[in-house]
């Protein structure tokens, strides 16, 4: 069935300016017919988060939502999925939601910064490897062979294509992202309603960490396999405000996952404390088994994105 927006669009947010000076000129051959002189001096912009919005027709009746992105990721992992089906930005917007998708500081569209000495450290990329092991997708000694882990819900045909949406990253970046995340949120909460913040996995911290800071821009907060939480105790104006963390299956297979798991029950039960309504979902005690780091590209992906809508009708008010 079409879909029908009311409009679409993008904008960048937050960031800063810093001034360079003292680098020396090289001449840069652009092409063959072009020599210039490039001066690497002058005034910059860096540490921006990019957005692109969709306003799906009938919207105004439902709050917002904002999606970020995990690590070494783009806001593209809400798009299509490896193999080919809708993702979640189609399904909020068949819902009637009107979505901002973030590709953050360093990330996509964003971009990142060349300049020497802005950020301490070289990039890191991630290695197919390491992708099947962090994402749970199977044993090991399976990657080779694509051998999933028993009732595996990851299209395991359609890794290489996971592979090609992997960008490098940066580790020192977390708060220049957050507060490039509050602009955003500043941005769409000034529309008139306060929006609903859907991550994943390193999303995770940088959204929780933007919570800690403007927790009055948050409608609610949909924390999907968080890899990372700020470890001081959350502020008072959480109070009342409704988070769902989404936790998939094989997490007692790596002592990380294992200790990732147990570091979402120990903000949940701060959360608690702080006054919030929490809802915490282990995908297996519900009967939903094979989900791995990534449901919003499980084959089972529109099941619980359906039941991520229906937390969000019943819980954001």
């Amino acid at each position: 069935m079409p879909l029908t927006l009311e409009g679409f669009g993008s904008y960048f947010a937050g960031g800063r300016q810093v001034v360079v000076s003292g680098q020396p000129s090289q001449r840069i051959k652009l092409s063959p017919q072009a020599v210039i002189e490039h001066d690497p001096n002058g005034t910059f912009h860096v540490e921006q988060a990019y957005v692109q919005w969709f306003a799906p027709a009938g919207s105004t009746a439902r709050p917002p939502l904002v999606l970020v992105h995990g690590g070494c990721l783009t806001g593209a992992s809400w798009e299509t999925t490896p193999d080919g089906r809708p993702g979640w930005l189609d399904r909020f917007l068949r819902a009637g939601f009107a979505v901002h998708v973030v590709d953050g500081v360093e990330r996509g569209r964003a971009g990142w910064c060349a300049l020497p000495g802005i950020w301490p450290e070289a990039p890191v990329a991630r290695s197919a490897e390491q992708i099947w092991d962090f994402y749970r997708l199977g044993p090991p000694d399976g990657f080779a062979a694509r051998r999933g882990y028993p009732g595996q819900r990851f299209p395991l045909a359609a890794l290489d294509t996971l592979i090609c949406q992997h960008v490098p990253r940066w580790f020192s970046t977390i708060q220049a992202a957050a507060e490039a995340l509050i602009a955003v949120l500043e941005r769409v909460a000034g529309q008139g309603c306060p929006p609903v913040v859907l991550c994943h996995s390193n999303g995770g911290l940088i959204v929780t960490q933007a919570a800690w800071g403007r927790p009055d821009l948050l409608g609610g907060v949909v924390a999907v396999e968080g890899s990372g939480f700020p470890e001081s105790p959350p502020p008072t104006g959480l109070a009342g405000k409704p988070f769902l963390f989404v936790m998939g299956d094989y997490l007692e297979e790596a002592a990380l996952w294992r200790g990732l798991s147990a570091a979402t029950s120990a903000v949940a039960g701060r959360l608690k404390a702080a006054g919030a309504r929490v809802t915490d979902w282990r995908l297996p005690t519900l009967g939903i088994r094979g989900n791995s780091h990534l449901p919003m590209m499980d084959d089972n992906s529109d099941d619980i994105a359906a039941r991520v809508i229906g937390w969000i009708e019943a819980e954001v008010r």
